[in-house]
């Protein structure tokens, strides 16, 4: 009898023993894992184990921020107000080319000023060249010494010209050359301009005068009567020139002014002026040397 239960008692305690020994081998592995906790639907905390949703602009579920609307709104607003104005201006008929006024004219006629602009009637007033009207009237009619371009909305262009006036008459065949006093000839008339002296260049054949040329001289001479008080411009008959720095200014009742060359025209117009105040019965005045002038004959 005393045999099996030993037996038994063996096999129990074999069979602790193994029960002992794969708990100690499960507990060797480490610690059992937790359960994932879930996500609350009232809470924000993600689930662990799960990367979060990209909510930046390069996300895939990135989306605009209220503050941003408006700048874009404005955006888009400013473009299609460009747009339209752009059409407004070049595409429509609203704004184009239907008049052109001319002014400042004196012997010119507005007919002559507008054939030789060549306004382009019907282009968009805002595409008008203005550079380009004024370079064909300058080159056209030498008459004008300046022309301002001035556009009129929405369908007028407007010349204000400024006529060249001329200093001495050049008389050649029995016309007329005026020059003016920057020393240009513009035009050719077959009447005598009242009031306007004649240039007289004598051609002397003096070195002097084959350096500077007659187009030179014809400058001097009217630069001369261009810096001439105005009540000596009024008495003058005749601007003589004999060389470059031998130029005589002849007036009313055979009086002569030595002028010199056409330098330093101001001071010697003021020099003229307190010459013929104080000596206004004499017939020869020499402004040559303004520092310096001289008076003579009575």
């Amino acid at each position: 009898m005393a045999g099996p239960t030993t037996a038994r008692r063996g096999a129990a305690k074999n069979g602790k023993s193994k029960s002992s020994g794969t708990a100690r081998s499960s507990g060797s592995a480490g610690p059992a894992r937790r359960p994932k906790p879930s996500r609350s639907p009232s809470s924000g905390t993600p689930r662990r184990g799960r990367a979060p949703r990209r909510s930046g602009p390069g996300g895939p579920r990135a989306r605009l921020r209220p503050g941003a609307r408006g700048p874009l709104l404005w955006a888009v607003v400013s473009l299609l107000s460009g747009a339209a104005a752009i059409w407004v201006l070049y595409g429509s008929g609203w704004l184009r080319v239907t008049r052109v006024e001319v002014s400042g004219t004196t012997v010119l006629t507005a007919a002559q000023v507008s054939e030789a602009a060549r306004v382009p009637l019907g282009d968009p007033l805002a595409s008008v060249d203005a550079d380009a009207i004024e370079e064909r009237l300058l080159t056209r009619l030498k008459r004008i010494e300046s022309v301002d371009v001035v556009r009129s909305w929405p369908h007028t262009i407007g010349l204000k010209v400024t006529e060249r006036r001329p200093k001495v008459l050049l008389e050649k065949g029995g016309k007329f050359i005026e020059i003016d006093g920057s020393g240009v000839r513009f035009a050719t008339v077959d009447q005598a301009v009242a009031g306007v002296p004649r240039l007289v260049v004598e051609d002397s054949g003096s070195p002097g005068n084959r350096r500077f040329g007659v187009e030179r001289l014809e400058r001097e001479a009217a630069r001369v009567a261009a810096d001439l008080p105005a009540e000596v411009r009024r008495d003058t008959r005749a601007i003589r020139v004999r060389s470059y720095d031998s130029i005589t200014v002849e007036l009313t009742d055979d009086r002569t002014i030595a002028w010199g060359s056409g330098e330093r025209g101001e001071a010697k117009a003021r020099t003229l002026v307190a010459l013929l105040k104080a000596a206004g019965g004499a017939k020869h005045f020499d402004v040559s040397a303004p520092a310096a002038p001289a008076v003579s004959g009575s």
